[in-house]
């Protein structure tokens, strides 16, 4: 199918190189059993890509499936997948079918991949490689024949790195990659996007379409777009019924975007600019890179308390030193007569062949640190603190388990 046909079928807009190849991909992929990854930042549109290769493929009457692994809790996604025998766990009161038994001979879509547990993990490895699975609290083996598209928006290949992911589970969801590029890449289509929006809304809300002057224009192909179309959707929507102008200049635009300030995050040395998110995908990776500036700095702070006391000329304006006990000057002074100031010989060999005490740059005790300051924070709240460290909730609750701390 002629990659226009596609387009308008499924109302993709745009003509970047990138989203076209991406297509392309799609659709030569489509009509095979080859397990295919999705790769992309959120809000870029990757289950319309899942769709797409269902509905172009041999499969496309059969059952098809989303599920975002990130949404279900850890304890129960091997029931969900998998299915379960009655009695199998507290609350199993019958016996129940999982998503690979009741898409079978369809195409099962798994975003937020990256978030499956480890044993989970290793069933789907079994699914992908013999087609063969067991319910939990049976020990029958029993077949399935499903097509698995993944999706995720982390660098899968990190993960494994870390022990996050299972590696041959990587190359095998890894056939083929597809990779969904970022509105910030496709600029000559931010335009055509938010002109079908807002006209779509204001089919909707009963209006006349907002107009951009150039200036705004520039302001909107310029704008960052971290949540990608879903983001401009949602401008597209707050424009079309909160502005009272319909020729919307500049500075109006400008009114409607947030302003995301990336100087939070660490910068890479040399970089001049704001911080994607793609280059701190890792958690870790920015706990380093946060410590190892913190050390810096208090290695800085250091180097100037020693400058402070090998130059005469500031220490002549600075408090009193003096190399006796506290107590013993105060014993020396128990008349009323004013207390002589003693100034320290200072050794300026010693000073100069001090050494840096080493700080502790352990991640897994920063970030465990960090875990144990959010849950007190939040009163234990394990959503609220989720939140504050800017992880999932199943992804700290199986931190929680790891680090065996106690809620």
């Amino acid at each position: 199918m002629e990659l226009q046909s596609i387009k308008n079928r499924f109302g993709i807009i745009g003509n970047s190189p990138g989203l076209n190849h991406a297509l392309h991909i799609a659709a030569q992929v489509a009509n095979t059993d080859l397990s295919v990854l999705i790769n992309g930042e959120s809000g870029v549109g990757k289950e319309v890509f899942s769709q797409i290769i269902h509905s172009l493929s041999v499969r496309k009457h059969n059952p098809f499936i989303a599920v975002n692994c990130g949404a279900i809790p850890e304890g129960t996604i091997d029931s969900e997948l998998f299915g379960h025998e009655k009695g199998s766990f507290t609350g199993a009161v019958d016996s129940r079918k999982g998503y690979f038994e009741t898409v079978n001979s369809g195409t099962i879509f798994l975003d937020e991949i990256g978030e499956l547990p480890l044993g989970t993990q290793a069933r789907l490895l079994r699914v992908l490689e013999a087609g063969e699975y067991i319910r939990v609290g049976s020990s029958k083996v029993q077949k399935t024949d499903v097509r698995v598209i993944a999706a995720t928006n982390k660098e899968l290949i990190e993960y494994t790195q870390t022990n996050k992911f299972r590696e041959d589970l990587y190359y095998r969801l890894n056939t083929v990659p597809i990779r969904v590029p970022a509105l910030r890449e496709r600029k000559e289509d931010i335009y055509l996007l938010f002109r079908k929006f807002v006209t779509d809304f204001s089919d909707r809300y009963k209006g006349t379409p907002v107009q951009l002057d150039e200036g705004a224009k520039d302001v909107l192909i310029n704008y960052p777009w971290p949540g990608n179309v879903r983001e401009l959707k949602n401008i597209a929507e707050q424009i079309s019924v909160l502005s009272q102008e319909k020729n919307i200049n500049a500075n109006t635009m400008k009114g409607f975007l947030p302003e995301h300030n990336y100087s939070r995050l660490p910068i890479l040395a040399g970089g001049t600019g704001a911080v994607s998110h793609s280059e701190f995908a890792n958690e870790r990776e920015i706990l380093y890179k946060l410590f190892f500036d913190m050390k810096k700095d208090v290695n800085e702070l250091k180097k100037m308390f020693f400058d402070l006391l090998q130059n005469p000329a500031m220490a002549k304006h600075a408090a009193v030193f003096t190399d006796q006990p506290f107590t013993e000057l105060n014993n020396n002074n128990t008349n009323n007569s004013s207390p002589k100031p003693v100034f320290i010989q200072h050794n300026t060999d010693a000073i100069n062949q001090h050494e840096d005490i080493e700080e502790s740059l352990s991640i897994v005790d920063k970030e465990k640190e960090l875990i144990i300051k959010a849950l007190k924070k939040h009163k234990g709240k394990r959503k609220d603190a989720s939140l504050d460290l800017g992880i999932s909730e199943r992804t700290l609750y199986r931190k929680l388990k790891e680090y065996d701390i106690e809620e």
